[in-house]
This record gives structure tokens, C-alpha cells and sequence, in this order.
């Protein structure tokens, strides 16, 4: 053992927290939490823990060669903890906590005439409260349930609830709700209520309650109420975990290290791309292909190294048949800048002196472009990619347009005129930002993808039928309101729909029930 690490690892407490494993070069290549610092970080060190383990493990205890502690006050915050910062470093060898899925908020708009708590996994700047993050969801949708039926709070997804709504609700009936939505509580005494369960939400007052209803537990489990017992011991449990005091670590607060610094992390990617232009915008292409059926591009745009949500684009491949990413590739790049081309009239101009490239400039700088360009293109890829997209943009005449090409397997940074990749390290903040830029392009692209695939799926097993035209299919639709339903009816049934004939019908049924 390095002397240094073992002198740190003397120094160790027993405290929970968040350990970085790093290797010779200074990289973290793994973070994990644990309830003693001391105990899990001192096990890596031990001869017996890597004879026992698998090869993974082995590797990693064989390339650690110096680590950090980050110490906070439970589990709960370690775990908050070691999310964010295996989504922040994407280190080579942790494996679950990697993609872009967020634990549990609370929401709550106070803003509206009846306000109701919601679970959401991000928080928008909307003006609403949250709470959170929470780590134990189960326990988390328990204890909303039970503050929802202590509080007699609405759980309807309507706005402004009312009496259309109420007749269709039975959470009244069931004693689950106050029912606001037709005055049996003033919307004055509601709004109390809600402010007490937000107070809760906050802590204050949960000793209390955790008493009171340890003292109601007991109660009935004197009388032989056992089954009640066992709720309210579960109610407890539940509260526990979820108002226990974990703080949500945003950024740049509670010393947490943070390599997210957009405004260096653009200075050190200008510098390692040697370009001339401060780095303002950034567009990024990925390809999205599940089957022939289903190829989808997305296109999303950073603004000085933060996303710009409202700049984002997704496509439709059209003139491409079969898997073939390059020429997708080639397709959604020429859509994206001969639009731009479009809108801001570039083919139309008479100074035929000027490249299109410097005109779109020329317009930016007088703010008379509704459409500015970036100052660098990123294609999903490698050099495959990358020249369609180098050909696209020379066929526009932005050849001049600075673009690169960022591979996925060792993040190698492919550039024109350059045969031999760029490799950062990835402790560099410019690197962070281009997987930034490029995990959110391939996010964006897939949830565009399965969007495409679940209304394929509802409408293909209609579509496909023989026979089917758009009309009968409406008509068929509007009569029974799903697929599931025609595939019940009757020939008859079938038959009683206008449009529907009985050899239609009887080619439907073979249809619909073949495996």
C-alpha cells in the first residue's frame, strides 16, 4: 500500500459518506456509499476481499491508487450523494446509477384554488413547492397515501375539481377525501389543512405525530387490535424514512467536488479544439434506429454549456431505407442547416461575394437572424459520422463550420483533416461537457423512438388488418373504443357496423385471433 493511502485510510472515521476511488492518473474511477467510511474503504485494501472477489472487482482494486471521502450526516444523504456524483464523473467501473433516472420529489402548487401534492423526478422552475429528493420510494408513496387520508387532501388529477368530477369520485364516499370540489369543506379550512401537511413534509411537528401514533399503536395492541397495530407500526416505519432529514446536494452547495462548471468546462474545450470562436452554442446529432420501421434523429442545443429546451429538434428519417446510420446521419444534418439556410434568406441574398457561412455571421451580429448557427456541430459517431456530415455542410457551403465527431466506446474525439482521434482525459471538464451534450441528444432520440413505437404499436394491430380502410377503422373505434373489445365481439357484432361487410367481418376475426 502507497504510504500516503495508508496514512489516509488511518485517518478514516466511522461516520457514513461517500468514498472516490481513484487511479495512478488522478481519474475516479469508482464511487460508492457506505454506512462506515472506515470499514468499506479498508475492505479494498485487504488481501482476503480481492481473492474473493470477481474479475471486475479485481481489476479495480488492482488500479486503485488513491481515494477521497465526502462524509454527511446518514445513509440516506449518502446514497443522495453517491448518485449524483456517479452521474456527474461516469466512472469506468460503476454500473447501476449511470442514466439520467432522478429519485423521488414532492410536488406541490400552492398557487391554485385547490392544491394537491404530486410525485415528479425533476423540478422545473415553476413556482410550485418541492420536496425531496427521497431515496425509499415505497415507503415515500405510503406516506403520501397516509397524509392524503389523514388530511382528507384530493388526489384527483383535475385542475380546478368541480361537481362533473365529483360525480365520477368515490374518494368521499370511502371517507379518503374532504371533498373541497363541492364545498362539504371551505376552500379556507382545505388550504388549512394542506399547510399542515406541508409543515410535516418540512418536519415540524414530526416528533409529535411519530408519538402520537406510537401511543396509538400501543393502544391497540393492548385491546388485541393487532391488524391496526400492524398499519400504524407501518404508517411509523414509513414516516421514518421519509421525513428523515437528507439534504439534496444541488450544486456548488455542502462542499460537495463538482467538475460541472460551464463557463470553464467551454474554455477548455475551445482551447482543446483550437478553435477561434468562444463556444456560445453547441448543437449535437444522434441516431436512433429499433428497427427499420423506426428511425428517428434528435438534435439538441446547449447554450453557453446549459441546455436550451425550446432549441430542441427531432426527426424522421425519410429518405433512407433499412439501418444505415450514416445516411441518416447525412439526411437530419442537411434538414437541420438548410432550414436555417431557409429562414434566413441566405440563397436569396444578392452579395454573392460573401460565403454563406459569413452571412449568416453578418446577420447574427446585427440581430437580424431569427436563426442563429453554432459556434460547433457534435455528430454521435466516428469518422463514418463525421464525414457525412463534413459532406452535408460543404453541399450548403458552411464548410467552414466547425464539427466533430465523439465515438462512444473510449470517447475519442474525432476532428477533420485529422486521421488520429483527440483523447482527453476524463477528469477534464471539457470532455464532461461534450457527454453531457451527447447523452442528452441520445435521450432526447430515444424517447422520441419509443414514443413512435407505442402508437405503432396501438395502431398497427387496425392498420394491418385486411380490408381496413380509415373510415372502417373510425367506425369500428367509435362503436367498441379499443382493439381489445373488437377482438370480444361477435361476427354479428362485427357485421352490425356500417361499412363492415360479412366477409370483411369474417376476415377481421381470422385476424385478430391468429397468434
Amino acid at each position: 500500500m502507497i504510504p500516503e493511502v495508508k496514512k489516509k485510510l488511518t485517518e478514516t472515521p466511522h461516520k457514513p459518506g461517500v468514498y472516490l476511488m481513484k487511479d495512478r492518473l488522478g481519474g475516479i474511477i469508482y464511487v460508492g456509499k457506505a454506512r462506515d467510511l472506515k470499514k468499506r474503504v479498508g475492505s479494498y485494501f485487504m488481501p482476503s476481499r480481492k481473492m474473493r472477489a470477481d474479475i471486475k472487482t479485481r481489476a479495480l482494486i488492482d488500479s486503485i491508487c488513491d481515494f477521497d471521502l465526502q462524509i454527511v450526516r446518514n445513509e440516506q444523504e449518502a446514497l443522495i450523494l453517491e448518485s449524483k456524483l456517479i452521474k456527474q464523473y461516469r466512472p469506468r467501473y460503476n454500473v447501476s446509477l449511470r442514466d439520467d433516472k432522478r429519485f423521488y420529489m414532492v410536488k406541490i402548487q400552492l398557487d391554485v384554488p385547490l392544491p394537491r401534492f404530486v410525485l415528479t423526478r425533476l423540478k422545473k422552475e415553476d413556482g410550485a413547492r418541492y420536496f425531496g429528493p427521497f431515496v425509499h420510494s415505497s415507503a415515500l408513496k405510503a406516506t403520501l397515501e397516509w397524509l392524503n387520508r389523514e388530511f382528507g387532501l384530493r388526489t384527483c388529477r383535475a385542475r380546478v375539481p368541480g361537481e362533473n368530477e365529483y360525480l365520477h369520485c368515490h374518494a368521499d364516499i370511502i371517507r379518503k377525501c374532504s371533498a373541497p370540489c363541492v364545498h362539504k369543506i371551505s376552500e379556507e379550512d382545505y388550504r388549512t389543512r394542506i399547510l399542515e401537511a406541508v409543515q410535516l413534509l418540512e418536519g415540524k411537528g414530526r416528533r409529535e405525530r411519530l408519538q402520537g401514533l406510537r401511543a396509538e399503536m400501543e393502544q391497540a395492541s393492548e385491546k388485541l387490535q393487532f391488524e391496526k397495530a400492524a398499519r400504524l407500526r407501518d404508517i411509523i416505519t414509513n414516516l421514518e424514512k421519509t421525513l428523515s432529514p437528507a439534504r439534496s446536494f444541488s450544486r456548488g452547495r455542502g462542499g460537495v467536488p463538482s467538475t460541472v462548471n460551464p463557463s470553464e468546462d467551454l474554455i477548455e474545450l475551445q482551447e482543446a479544439l483550437h478553435l477561434p470562436d468562444k463556444l456560445e452554442i453547441m448543437e449535437c446529432f444522434d441516431i436512433s434506429n429499433v428497427s427499420n420501421n423506426h428511425i428517428v434523429a434528435s438534435m439538441v442545443r446547449f447554450i453557453n454549456g446549459a441546455p436550451d429546451n425550446q432549441g430542441y429538434r427531432r426527426y424522421r428519417i425519410q429518405t433512407v431505407k433499412g439501418q444505415d446510420d450514416f445516411a441518416s446521419m447525412a439526411e437530419v444534418v442537411r434538414r437541420r442547416y438548410s432550414r436555417i439556410l431557409s429562414e434566413n434568406n441566405i440563397a436569396e441574398s444578392e452579395n454573392t461575394q460573401e460565403s454563406p457561412l459569413e452571412a449568416l455571421r453578418r446577420l447574427a451580429r446585427e440581430g437580424k437572424s431569427p436563426l442563429h448557427l453554432p459556434n460547433l456541430v457534435i455528430v454521435d459517431g466516428g469518422k463514418g459520422q463525421l464525414s457525412m456530415a463534413m459532406r452535408e455542410l460543404q453541399n450548403l457551403g458552411l464548410h467552414d463550420l466547425p464539427v466533430i465527431g465523439l465515438a462512444k466506446q473510449h470517447e475519442e474525439i474525432f476532428r477533420p483533416g485529422n486521421s488520429e482521434p483527440l483523447l482527453l482525459s476524463h477528469d477534464t471538464g471539457a470532455l464532461k461537457l461534450l457527454q453531457r451534450i451527447r447523452d442528452e441528444a441520445h435521450r432526447f432520440a430515444n424517447n422520441y423512438n419509443e414514443l413512435l413505437l407505442r402508437r405503432r404499436v396501438r395502431e398497427s394491430v387496425l392498420d394491418d388488418c385486411p380490408g381496413m380502410s380509415t373510415k372502417r377503422k373510425e367506425a369500428l373505434l367509435r362503436r367498441f373504443g379499443s382493439v381489445k373489445r373488437i377482438r370480444k365481439a361477435t361476427l354479428k357484432e362485427l357485421e352490425s357496423v356500417p361499412g363492415i361487410g360479412k366477409k370483411t367481418a369474417e376476415q377481421m376475426m381470422l385476424f385478430l385471433h391468429q397468434d
